[in-house]
């Protein structure tokens, strides 16, 4: 019983102890900042003006990559110095993907004024690189680590993308906030959420864990903000529009227009006192 006060404390001292393996959150969220700051120079804290600090900075995040998996030995499918090559030789392809994102988000908002602009300040692109940053080490089999990101960018940005997701090219947050996204929802490419869109699963229950429960989104489709998509039978059709407000359980084939209509009635009344003592 930890009712007892030592028992309680020697409870608590065990479960540190068993923790004592796990990088603390701020480092692996220090390699993730550091990460982004040297691929996007407008998020850089520091200049770097050759291809030598470049090439220092990769090595340092390479031994930094490298210290975090280290204490995850036990749990990773392979030698953390494998997995620290393969995940920086897959970065270039990254990397190229996030700038076809970027560019995405700036043709897709008429507010946006350049590329540089969305990569330092849109929370959208933030959510995305995340993820792709995620999804590769969750490709990789690596634990625990993928989750701590993108919990690290749904805190910041109010987006949740779950690292197992598959997704496309050129995609494209626009606001972000509210915008969840479940584990094996598969998303094309030259796709576009806006706030409040979740993919999500029909329903939830343990049993469900290792199947595909969360819809797919094919190529060039628009969602609107506050729509909701569930099931992982579910498939929206390519150049589809999904509108404001739907809630979708159902496939709809290629080029579906997709629209929820609510009854609004609007009433005008010349007199002030109507405003004041109305009924609903």
């Amino acid at each position: 019983m930890l009712s007892d006060k030592r028992a309680f404390i020697e409870h608590l001292a065990h479960s540190h102890l068993q923790a004592a393996h796990v990088v603390p959150k701020s480092i692996s969220c220090a390699f993730l900042d550091g990460l982004l700051q040297l691929l996007f120079p407008p998020l850089a804290e520091q200049e770097i003006k050759s291809p030598d600090e470049v090439a220092h900075h990769l090595h340092v995040l390479e031994s930094d990559l490298e210290f975090i998996l280290t204490k995850l030995e036990e749990r990773l499918p392979e030698a953390s110095v494998s997995i620290v090559n393969q995940f920086f030789d897959a970065l270039p392809e990254v990397y190229e993907q996030l700038l076809e994102d970027a560019r995405a988000i700036e043709a897709g908002d008429p507010a946006a004024v350049s590329t540089d602009e969305v990569i330092r300040t849109y929370p959208g692109f933030y959510a995305v690189a995340v993820y792709r940053v995620a999804h590769l080490l969750y490709e990789l089999q690596v634990p625990l680590l993928p989750r701590i990101y993108s919990e690290h960018a749904h805190t910041k940005t109010g987006t949740d993308i779950h690292p197992g997701a598959s997704i496309g090219n050129a995609f494209c947050i626009d606001h972000g906030t509210g915008v969840v996204i479940g584990e094996t929802a598969i998303i094309g490419n030259n796709v576009k959420v806006y706030q409040g869109v979740t993919l999500g699963a029909a329903s939830v229950d343990k049993s469900m864990a290792n199947i595909k429960r969360h819809p797919t989104i094919e190529d060039n489709v628009v969602i609107y903000a506050g729509a909701t998509i569930l099931g992982g039978r579910t498939v929206v059709g390519k150049h589809s529009i999904i509108g404001g407000n739907v809630w979708l359980t159902e496939s709809v084939p290629a080029y579906s227009r997709v629209y929820h209509r609510p009854q609004i009635k609007v009433s005008q009344a010349p007199d002030p006192a109507y405003l004041i003592n109305f009924s609903i």
